[in-house]
């Protein structure tokens, strides 16, 4: 093993938000960021149906559950298999960036437009920027264009982005067809990471 996955493995056992993640029962550490943008901005209620881009392995569905109760929905997708049993979860495997996996996603809305879309997803890491961030904005720029097909009007686009070139230009798309934007670095991100949280309100199709 490396020195680097030596550091890695170390921090990763010691670190409070993976020790707390298993203490409760959720597939992962990422579960207490979604906690806190829940817990400040009231995003999911009861009832909602809410669409979980790059799921796996499900720890924010876990929580989406909880909050929208026995009537809401949650409409799951990734490339790699759930790692949980969560109530009301739809899911599908396939990669986000194939039609046919998209279409399914469609189909699985039954034609309905939903309240939420949330995505984790990122693009396996190659380590330099001039090639991860560039697959980073296309993964967001497939996440809007499935907002613009399925989001309810005034509803909510929760999204992670790595701060880099292209990013400012893609948020220039979001804010034309949100009113509202606001960047936020949940407590459980690593200081050291390039990511952060975007929540976008208040949807409107742009015509532009």
């Amino acid at each position: 093993m490396s020195n680097s996955s030596k550091s890695w493995l170390r921090r990763h056992l010691t670190d409070p938000f993976v020790k707390a993640a298993k203490k409760q029962h959720y597939a992962s550490r990422a579960v207490f960021k979604l906690a806190e943008i829940q817990k400040k901005y009231k995003i999911f209620k009861s009832g909602m149906t809410v669409v979980d881009l790059g799921a796996a392995p499900g720890s924010w569905s876990q929580i989406v559950s909880e909050c929208i109760g026995d009537c809401g929905r949650i409409i799951a997708l990734d490339l790699l298999p759930l790692e949980i049993h969560a109530p009301h979860v739809t899911f599908i495997q396939g990669d986000f960036n194939d039609d046919i996996v998209s279409g399914q996603l469609l189909q699985a809305t039954n034609e309905k437009k939903v309240d939420v879309i949330i995505s984790d997803m990122a693009p396996n890491l190659s380590g330099q920027k001039s090639i991860d961030l560039p697959r980073s904005i296309h993964l967001l720029e497939l996440a809007l264009d499935c907002a613009e097909k399925i989001l309810k009007p005034k509803g909510t686009f929760l999204f992670k982005a790595f701060q880099g070139a292209g990013l400012e230009t893609f948020m220039r798309s979001v804010k034309s067809r949100f009113s509202q934007v606001k960047y936020i670095k949940p407590a459980a991100s690593r200081s050291e990471s390039k990511e952060l949280y975007v929540l976008a309100t208040g949807f409107r199709r742009s015509y532009t």
